[in-house]
């Protein structure tokens, strides 16, 4: 057999397993690319040299009519893989608004920190300090 008709066989094989619905190489589309990828050929065989194969598998997908179970599911996965990354940006932008707010927090939380390690280091010197009003303003 000659290369162009041992690669004509394998496409044509291809074109078999993909539209029976059990691919060995590709994820079983009804595409040039999946095609290809399944006759385990470059895309541009199916453009260039062998284009009347091309259409051909074109004209029994069009025949066919539906898609196959494998595209359906790959279909249904991409989609919510989709929603699941637009989840995922929603909840990074929520994170990326919230954290000037949280590092506020913590500054004042350290600086309060702070002033009553100072005032129970200084508490010897018999000065009582009074109550801070911002714990107050925070239980309100």
């Amino acid at each position: 057999m000659t290369p162009a008709v041992d690669e004509r066989d394998r496409i044509r094989a291809a074109m078999q397993r993909i539209l029976d619905g059990v691919p060995q190489r590709s994820n079983g589309a009804l595409t040039v690319v999946a095609l290809a990828l399944e006759a385990d050929v470059p895309r541009n065989a199916l453009t260039q040299r062998h284009p009347d194969l091309k259409n051909e598998f074109y004209e029994l997908v069009a025949e066919r009519g539906a898609t196959p179970e494998i595209e359906a599911q790959l279909r249904a996965t991409v989609a919510k893989l989709k929603a699941t990354i637009a989840n995922k940006n929603r909840e990074i932008a929520q994170f990326k608004a919230d954290f000037p707010a949280l590092l506020r927090a913590v500054n004042q939380l350290t600086l309060e920190n702070q002033q009553l390690r100072d005032a129970l280091a200084n508490r010897r010197s018999g000065v009582i300090p009074f109550p801070s009003t911002i714990a107050d303003d925070r239980q309100q």
